[in-house]
């Protein structure tokens, strides 16, 4: 057997060939499927060579057997709305605010078809923090080299106190001849059993591969345990990084002040208590009294000193089996505190139903109603005029209208300089509904609402000019109140009398018919007289009825531009309007709470 100075040995075959230690129970988990034959080493009591324990594997169909890892009801129906929230809204929202939602759920769907007996803990640290010592010390082998040498620990390395972690490290990228075990046999009532506990290359490393490998790491464990050191620990660097944005997952951190021997009396406690104070402003729960949050510990990986406690807070931790849907639930709530600027605005959204009738209304007086409605009126009265007025009055009327010139008047605006005119006022009411229906509502979506409104009004304003030649007066013929047909014959009667009274004078006059004065010029001045007062009593009447005949001419044409503008802009402004909320309710869903407004 011999070692290759790089934590890995080599042994003979009975063939005399040399194969690696920890490729040995099926590869190195870059070539083939590993079998958990570990291999672990540690240092002589008595402070000689390293003596090396050959630990027997699994066979694939133990870790086969394993029982995949099972979210909770709550915890399903969360991730199923998440995935619903981001299929809803890939059509407004861009790829990347929506990829740390994708990647939840990718690794929430990955995490659930491996191993749920088994939680994967990673020990992060800074260059001398002495991460790597308490590493081994969990252990109790030498797994992971120490030393002065900075940065110690190039490449992360596994330690796993129990059979299955094979594809939870695959996951990991973890290479075979990276995985160990603890010297305790795997069969062993061990009190983490169940562990696999991952040291990870320095955070603050000058390479820049090391620092990605400890970020892409901590994306995927279950766990985090923080080393610092008395030096370190109020670093920004690891505040500012690291612990303030994942101040979310404390439940699934361990925080934990190492190398207290270097402290002299109270100062450990001193410290112990400004790394608290420091996590309290980051945001991190403390897990104090009971309550759910990080465990902040102070030990020492030299003397011993703490470990225990340690190992004690992680075999109940292990025990539980809760780490992995932890860590996903709050990588859950992450991404949802992310999305919440393009979902939650806390301002009342909708558009009011006053919003509506003012849309209705400025459509309406771009289309003319009001205009519409006085028109068909006068033309009420006009044609009460001709039937119950007198034809002399008539005639004289028309004659006046054919004598004086129209000089005086104002010009009256061309075709072209109305229908501007009407475009105008179209356009204001589009851009005035799409502006309130996107009152209050998230950036993406007060877009969405406001491109919305403009593809439904192109064209608005031809249709609304079309709409107006289509829905002109009221259908059928005006309908006639009962006192127009004697007003009629009233009229007829009077012009008769005048006739009549007209021709008995002509008469006398000639001398056909004996003299009587009296009788034809009483006719006369009956007909005279009563043709103008029933013209006047009938334009008096015919005010009512003229006015219903208006207001019903306007009222047709202001539905009509209601139902054009409806149909054109309201609707789909109240479809993505309803899309929002549906995603509002899916968001709601994913937060576990309601949303206001």
């Amino acid at each position: 057997m011999q070692d290759d100075g790089a934590g890995t040995h080599r042994r003979a075959d009975p063939a005399g060939a040399e194969t690696d230690g920890a490729a040995g129970a099926g590869g190195d988990g870059e070539g083939g499927a590993w079998g958990d034959g570990l291999i672990a080493r540690r240092v002589d009591e008595s402070g000689g060579a390293e003596q090396f324990a050959v630990l027997p594997s699994r066979s694939a169909a133990s870790s086969a057997a394993l029982m995949p890892l099972a979210y909770d009801g709550n915890l399903r129906s969360r991730l199923d709305a998440l995935r619903e929230l981001v299929g809803l809204s890939r059509a407004r929202l861009d790829s990347g605010t929506l990829a740390e939602a994708g990647r939840v759920l990718d690794e929430a769907a990955a995490r659930r078809r491996l191993s749920g007996q088994h939680t994967v803990v990673a020990v992060a640290g800074a260059t001398g923090s002495g991460k790597s010592q308490l590493f081994n010390t969990l252990a109790g082998v030498t797994i992971s080299e120490t030393g002065v040498r900075r940065p110690t620990t190039a490449a992360p390395i596994a330690c796993s106190w129990s059979d299955g972690a094979a594809s939870l490290l695959d996951r990991l990228g973890i290479p075979g001849r990276l995985r160990r075990r603890p010297l305790q046999h795997p069969d062993s009532e061990s009190p983490l059993r169940g562990l696999v506990l991952i040291d990870l290359p320095d955070h603050d490393s000058a390479a820049v591969q090391h620092r990605e490998q400890v970020d892409r790491i901590l994306a995927l464990v279950d766990a985090v345990i923080w080393v610092v050191d008395p030096e370190k620990y109020a670093d920004a660097l690891i505040h500012e990084r690291y612990l303030r944005p994942m101040a979310g997952h404390a439940e699934v951190t361990f925080v934990v002040l190492n190398q207290v021997d270097r402290l002299p009396g109270e100062a450990a406690e001193q410290v112990l208590d400004d790394l608290r104070r420091l996590l309290d402003e980051d945001g991190i729960a403390l897990g104090e009294h009971g309550e759910p949050g990080a465990t902040v510990l102070a030990l020492s990986a030299l003397t011993g000193e703490g470990v225990g406690e340690l190992r004690e807070s992680l075999g109940q931790f292990v025990a539980e089996r809760q780490a992995p849907a932890r860590r996903i639930a709050a990588d859950v709530d992450a991404a949802a505190q992310h999305l919440r600027p393009v979902y939650v605005t806390g301002q009342r959204t909708g558009l009011s139903e006053e919003a509506r009738e003012e849309f209705a209304d400025r459509l309406a007086d771009a289309v003319g109603a009001t205009a519409a409605g006085e028109a068909a009126e006068r033309a009420w009265l006009r044609n009460a005029n001709r039937a119950c007025g007198t034809p002399w009055l008539r005639l004289w009327r028309w004659y006046q209208n054919r004598r004086d010139p129209v000089t005086g008047r104002l010009p009256s605006r061309t075709q072209a300089d109305e229908e501007a005119t009407a475009r105008q006022r179209v356009e204001h009411a589009v851009r005035t509904v799409s502006e309130r229906a996107s009152a209050g509502l998230p950036a993406p979506w007060a877009q969405a609402m406001r491109e919305a409104a403009l593809r439904g009004a192109h064209g608005l304003p031809e249709a609304l000019d079309e709409l107006a030649v289509r829905t002109g007066l009221p259908p059928g013929r005006p309908s006639r109140p009962g006192w127009w047909p004697v007003a009629v014959l009233a009229q007829a009667t009077m012009t008769l009398l005048q006739v009549v009274g007209g021709l008995w004078l002509l008469g006398q006059i000639v001398g056909v018919l004996p003299p009587n004065l009296g009788v034809p010029v009483l006719l006369m001045l009956s007909g005279i007289v009563g043709g103008p007062l029933i013209e006047w009593s009938c334009r008096l009447a015919a005010r009512g009825p003229a006015r219903r005949y208006g207001h019903e001419a306007e009222r047709l044409l202001r539905e009509a531009a209601a139902g054009c503008g409806r149909a054109r802009v309201l609707d789909p402004l109240a479809a993505e309007l309803l899309r929002y909320r549906e995603v509002r309710e899916q968001y709601a869903r994913v937060t576990g709470v309601g949303v206001a407004g």
